[in-house]
C-alpha cells in the first residue's frame, strides 16, 4: 500500500519500536472500550489493543456486519487472548448502549473513533444534524458517562480538517476538540489529528476498488493534494496518543521526507499501473461511462476522468495545527504534539447545546441555521458555500 502513496518507509517504526515494552506493559494491564470500533481507524486501533494482550477489550459499533469481519480478522490474524474480548453491535446514542454502560462500564480507556467523516454530508440539513450528532453530542454523552463510572482516560479522534476549518465537518471535529477541553478539568482525555486513511471505508481511494469490480471509470480531482497515512499507523497514533498523551494532547503526524502530498490522480495512475492497467484520459463523464461499451476488448486500459475540484467544502491544502497552537517537538521522533490548556467559553457552549437542542425538540431547522451557529462557535471559520457538492458528479 505504500507505493500507492507514494511512500517507501512506514511513518512510526522508529516511535513504536522504542515505546514497543511500555506500551505492551500498559496495554495487558488494562481494560479498554472501543466505541466505533469496526469502521477503518477503529479495526485498525483494535488489532493494535489485541495484538498486546488486554485484559479486557469490549468493541461497539452500528455495523454488525464490520464487527462480524474484524472478529473474522482477528482470529485469522491473531488467534485469540486470555483476556476478555466481545464485540456489541449497538448504537451509542441508544438507551441499549446506555444499559450496557449501566451493566458493567469498568475500563482503564474509552476509545471513541465513531464520527461522519464525509465532507459530503453537509449537502443536506438531516444528514448535517447527524453529523453534529455522532461527532459532537454523542462524545459529550459518552465522556460523561466515562467520568460517572470513573474511567482513566477518554481518546477521541479528531481530524486534520478541525485546523482552520473550511467545511462542517472538520468544523464540527474544532467544536467536539472545545467540548474536550470542557471535560478535561474532569478526566484525562487526549486526541489526534491526521490524514486521510489510504483506502478506508467509504474514500475516494476506496471507491477505486469498487470501481474496478463493477467495471466503471475512476474519477478523481487533479488539483487536490493530501496526506495519506495506512490504516495500520492511523492505528499506531491513535493508541500512540491514547496511552502517552498526557492530558489535552493532540497527536499529529510530523511532515517529513516519509510524509507528503500527493495528488488523487495521481494515487489513481498508481493504482491502475498496480492492478495493470494503464489510465485512459477521458474528458467528459459520458466519454468515460461509455469506455468499456466502444472498447470492449481492450484489456489494457482503464478510464479515468481527471477534473477540478468546484464542491463545497474542499480544502486548498491540508495542516495539522495553527499558528496560534502550542507545539512538542522533541518527545517523538515521528509524532508531534500539540500542548492545549483548559480554555474554553462555557457560554458558547453552552448556546450551542441549547440551540441544537430546540432545533431537534422542534423537528425543523435548515442548513443556514446551523451554519450561522458553527460561525459563532468558530469566529475565522473559513466555509464557503459553492452550491456544488460531490454526490452531483461522478
Amino acid at each position: 500500500m505504500l507505493n500507492l502513496i507514494g511512500r517507501s518507509q512506514a511513518l512510526f517504526t522508529q516511535d513504536m519500536s522504542s515505546h514497543e515494552v511500555e506500551l505492551r506493559q500498559s496495554v495487558s494491564s488494562s481494560k479498554f472500550l472501543v466505541i466505533g470500533g469496526a469502521g477503518s481507524i477503529g479495526q485498525a486501533v483494535t488489532k493494535e489493543i489485541f495484538k498486546r494482550n488486554p485484559k479486557k477489550l469490549h468493541v461497539v459499533d452500528i455495523s454488525e456486519n464490520n464487527l462480524a469481519e474484524l472478529v473474522r480478522d482477528i482470529r485469522s490474524s491473531f488467534g485469540y487472548i486470555s483476556g476478555d474480548f466481545q464485540t456489541f453491535a449497538l448504537d451509542i446514542g441508544s438507551v441499549e448502549y446506555d444499559a450496557f454502560v449501566k451493566a458493567d462500564g469498568k475500563y482503564d480507556y474509552v476509545l471513541n473513533l465513531s464520527a461522519l467523516k464525509h465532507v459530503r454530508s453537509e449537502k443536506d440539513p438531516y444528514t448535517l444534524m447527524r453529523m453534529i450528532e455522532v461527532n459532537i453530542s454523542n462524545t459529550e454523552k459518552t465522556l460523561q458517562q466515562s467520568i460517572d463510572k470513573g474511567v482513566k482516560k477518554y481518546f477521541c479522534v479528531s481530524t486534520d480538517k478541525a485546523a482552520n476549518p473550511v467545511n462542517m465537518m472538520g468544523a464540527s471535529k474544532r467544536i467536539m476538540e472545545m467540548f474536550l477541553m470542557r471535560r478535561s478539568e474532569q478526566i484525562e482525555i487526549s486526541t489526534a489529528r491526521f490524514a486521510n486513511v489510504a483506502f478506508s471505508d467509504g474514500s475516494l481511494l476506496h471507491g477505486f476498488n469498487q470501481r474496478l469490480e463493477k467495471r466503471q471509470p475512476i474519477v478523481a480531482p487533479n488539483d487536490i493534494r493530501r496526506y495519506f497515512v495506512t490504516p495500520q499507523e492511523s492505528g499506531e497514533l491513535c493508541l500512540m496518543s491514547c496511552i502517552f498523551g498526557e492530558n489535552r494532547d493532540i497527536f499529529f503526524p510530523k511532515l517529513s521526507e516519509n510524509l507528503h502530498l500527493i495528488s488523487f490522480a495521481d494515487i489513481a495512475i498508481k493504482y491502475l499501473q498496480h492492478k495493470g492497467y494503464q489510465p485512459y484520459l477521458c474528458v467528459s463523464e459520458d466519454e468515460a461511462r461509455e469506455f468499456f461499451d466502444k472498447n470492449p476488448d481492450d484489456k489494457k486500459h482503464w478510464p479515468c476522468l481527471f477534473t477540478g475540484s468546484d464542491t463545497t467544502g474542499e480544502k486548498d491544502f491540508e495542516e495539522f495545527f495553527t499558528e496560534n497552537e502550542t507545539l512538542d517537538m522533541g518527545r517523538f521522533v515521528n509524532l508531534g504534539v500539540i500542548k492545549n490548556k483548559p480554555e474554553y467559553d462555557t457560554a458558547k457552549l453552552q448556546h450551542f447545546e441549547q440551540s441544537i437542542h430546540e432545533m431537534k425538540a422542534n423537528l425543523v431547522w435548515d442548513k443556514e441555521q446551523i451554519v450561522q451557529l458553527f460561525f459563532g462557535m468558530i469566529p475565522n471559520f473559513s466555509h464557503k458555500e459553492t452550491g456544488k457538492y460531490l454526490d452531483g458528479k461522478m
